[in-house]
């Protein structure tokens, strides 16, 4: 990950508990070495407990994304990394839907 990508990441992260003072630890490894493991491991097919050497060990790089993945932490940095970049690029954080009915009811017209 590019220190662009990582500034942008982490702008938008969840905070971690201990962070905010609500209790837990901190974690081991650094969120950035985290998500790099993670999107090599996604990209490149890569079995867990087989990542280079230069990552974290697999089983916290593996305990990290289930844990993230069972508190919707993935979904949540998703939802936050779309509406930034709505917002940079000038458009509403959410977007309008559009008029779903038009282009659903002229795919139906022309298959008659």
């Amino acid at each position: 990950m590019t220190d662009a990508e990582w500034a942008e990441v982490r702008s938008v992260m969840p905070v971690p508990a201990w962070l905010l003072k609500r209790g837990g630890r901190p974690e081991a490894f650094c969120h950035r070495e985290m998500l790099d493991a993670v999107r090599y491991l996604v990209d490149n097919g890569v079995k867990w407990t087989a990542p280079p050497v230069d990552f974290p060990y697999w089983r916290a790089v593996y305990d990290f994304f289930r844990r993230w993945r069972s508190y919707d932490y993935v979904r949540e940095l998703y939802e936050r990394l779309r509406r930034s970049a709505r917002e940079r690029s000038g458009r509403n954080a959410e977007p309008s839907g559009g008029n779903h009915r038009q282009s659903v009811g002229g795919r139906l017209r022309n298959r008659r």
